[in-house]
Order: structure tokens, then C-alpha cells, then sequence
């Protein structure tokens, strides 16, 4: 019976260093060695060089000078990393139908044009950090008045920070909010920056 027990014994230690603590810092080493920002998190640093964020997971910015993101339905003030989620509403559910309208009336009331689709609707992680670019384009004129900003130069700093597709293939065009944010502090600063 001792026979057969040390074997087994030997053989879970041995996979288990090899599996669970060798292989991981392996791959961790290589993803440090190739990719370091990514391995990193992908982290926003400000002018100053103080962390601000990741280009990761969204950021709630609710006053009118700056891009807002879509809405999250993590946390209960939403974007909590900590509490990633969706609403698990379905698209049935009339709270979910009714939470649509009423954002989607309120957007319409500021007569910027159509409303995206995801001005109103939250991502399945609930950290979502990119907007369309309809999304960005519908908020040009609110944070042109709000940082007294010419029209062209806000669409400019939303094209700079615009990504397309992955490849030119794969994906969508996206806009990052915080990074967006984060450039027109810097041609506009704010008394009061953020969020």
C-alpha cells in the first residue's frame, strides 16, 4: 500500500510546483519580457506622471467638460472594478426597457442627434473604457461650450484618440474616454479636472 501511496504523493508535488507555481511565472516572465505595459495593466499615467488609470477599465466622468463613457452597471455607482458585471437584466425585462428610455429621453433632450446605442446600454463587464465614435461625436458640442473650445479642435482631439479596427479586420473603431479626458486637460485645463 506504501508503495503505491509515494508515487502518487511524488507525482502530485511534482505537478503541482511544475503546474501551479512554475508554469505561471513563466508565462509571467515572458508576458513582463514582451509585453511589459500590457503585463502591467495597461496603466494611464497623467503629465505629472502619476497613475490615473488603465486603458483597460472605464472611469464614470460625469461633469459636462469632459467625454462621458457608457453607462456600468458595476457597483452601485458603477465602474467598480471590484464588482464587475452586467445588469443580468434581459432584453425582455421591462426595469431594463424602462432604464433605456429614460436615459435615452434625457440624451435626446440636449438635441445633439441620435442617441448610439451605447450611450444607453451597459457592456457585459460593466468597465467598458471606449465609446463609439457616434458616441464621442454626439458630445462634441457640449464639451466645446463647456471648456470654450472651437468645435474643430475637440473633433480633433476625439480623431487623435480614435482607434480602428484591429489589423483593419477585427473589431470596431473605438474612442478611449480617459485617455480622451486626459488630452483635453491638457490643451484645456480645468480649475477643478476630474471626474
Amino acid at each position: 500500500m506504501l508503495s503505491q501511496i509515494r508515487p502518487a504523493l511524488v507525482a502530485t508535488l511534482f505537478f503541482t510546483l511544475l503546474l501551479g507555481v512554475g508554469y505561471p511565472l513563466a508565462v509571467t516572465g515572458i508576458a513582463h519580457l514582451a509585453f511589459p505595459a500590457q503585463a502591467a495593466g495597461s496603466l494611464i499615467r497623467d503629465a505629472s506622471g502619476q497613475v490615473v488609470g488603465s486603458a483597460l477599465i472605464g472611469q464614470n466622468f460625469a461633469k459636462s467638460e469632459y467625454l462621458h463613457p457608457r453607462p456600468s452597471a458595476a457597483g452601485t455607482d458603477g465602474y467598480d472594478a471590484s464588482n464587475s458585471s452586467g445588469s443580468n437584466l434581459g432584453p425582455l425585462n421591462p426595469d431594463l426597457a424602462k432604464r433605456i428610455a429614460k436615459d435615452t429621453a434625457g440624451l435626446q433632450a440636449e438635441g445633439a442627434g441620435p442617441v448610439p446605442a451605447d450611450a444607453v446600454t451597459t457592456s457585459a463587464s460593466g468597465l467598458d473604457p471606449d465609446v463609439s465614435p457616434a458616441n464621442a461625436a454626439r458630445q462634441i458640442a457640449r464639451l466645446a461650450a463647456a471648456r470654450t473650445a472651437p468645435v474643430s479642435e475637440i473633433e480633433k482631439v476625439i480623431a487623435d484618440n480614435t482607434d480602428g479596427p484591429w489589423l483593419g479586420v477585427f473589431g470596431q473603431a473605438h474612442v478611449n474616454v480617459l485617455k480622451t479626458n486626459l488630452a483635453l486637460d491638457a490643451a484645456w485645463p480645468m480649475a477643478h479636472p476630474r471626474p
